[in-house]
């Protein structure tokens, strides 16, 4: 199995519930023997999209930005599970995880298939994956996990995904417990591939 961990959280004592929640994931997938690749976004060189769609029409598959995205559509492509590890910001990513997730559309394809109903875009590579998103919250806030929760499953989609899962955590939250909620959800990932 090939993890991908994508470390929306800030640097600094802000993105201490992020980082250990990454340390977890990191740690028991490593403990599976499974392959790592783990990125920390905050302060990667990573601009924005510009919405050419050179990815799609002059250089299919490759951005005509270069910089640290570069390496992190590789692992994207062969990833058998994505960890999306972000604060919840109104509901939404971190502008970090946000600029790598919109970034991520040389993986598809410009042509247009239907799922469940709905129009999508083909993923350009046949590896399909699971996606399991953790969000941190400074206090319960129901109309931001609701959107939050909703923004994975429908991200995940778009995505080509065989299994999608989405946490909040609370800051502070104890690592107690984590470690199994992280083997139940790398478990029930393993298992939808």
């Amino acid at each position: 199995m090939n993890i991908l961990i994508l470390n929306g959280g800030p640097s600094g004592a802000r993105g201490g519930t992020c980082r250990m929640i990454r340390e977890t994931v990191e740690n028991g997938s490593r403990a599976k023997g499974w392959n790592v690749t783990a990125y920390d976004l905050d302060g990667m060189d990573i601009k924005p999209c510009r919405g050419c769609f050179a990815c799609w029409l002059k250089h299919p598959g490759t951005c005509a930005i270069k910089d640290d995205e570069e390496s992190v559509h590789k692992a994207m492509a062969w990833s058998d599970v994505q960890v999306w590890i972000t604060p919840v910001t109104f509901g939404g990513y971190s502008p970090a995880l946000k600029k790598a997730l919109d970034r991520s559309i040389p993986n598809a394809l410009p042509f247009f298939i239907k799922v469940h109903g709905e129009v999508h875009h083909p993923q350009r590579y046949e590896n399909r994956r699971s996606f399991v998103a953790f969000g941190t919250l400074a206090s319960p806030d129901a109309g931001a996990e609701r959107i939050f929760h909703n923004l994975v499953r429908r991200n995940a989609l778009n995505l080509g995904s065989v299994m999608t899962e989405s946490r909040v955590l609370y800051e502070g939250a104890e690592k107690t417990g984590l470690a199994d909620l992280v083997e139940e959800l790398l478990h029930a990932a393993k298992e939808a591939k």
